[in-house]
C-alpha cells in the first residue's frame, strides 16, 4: 500500500496542515480581542484627555 517514505511524507503533510489549521484558529480568536482592546484603550485615553481639558477651563 504505502512505502515507508510515503508514509512519513503523509504524516509530515498531516502534521504541518494541522499545525497551520490550529494557528489560524488561534489567530482568529486572538486578533479581534487584541484590536478591540486597543480601540477601547484609545477611546478611554481620548475621553480622559477631554475630561482633563474641561477641568482646566
Amino acid at each position: 500500500m504505502f512505502e515507508f517514505d510515503q508514509y512519513l511524507g503523509f504524516i509530515a503533510f498531516l502534521v504541518i496542515g494541522l499545525l497551520g489549521f490550529w494557528v489560524m484558529v488561534f489567530l482568529i480568536g486572538i486578533i479581534p480581542y487584541w484590536i478591540g482592546g486597543a480601540v477601547k484603550d484609545m477611546l478611554d485615553e481620548k475621553k480622559q484627555k477631554k475630561r482633563l481639558e474641561n477641568e482646566k477651563v
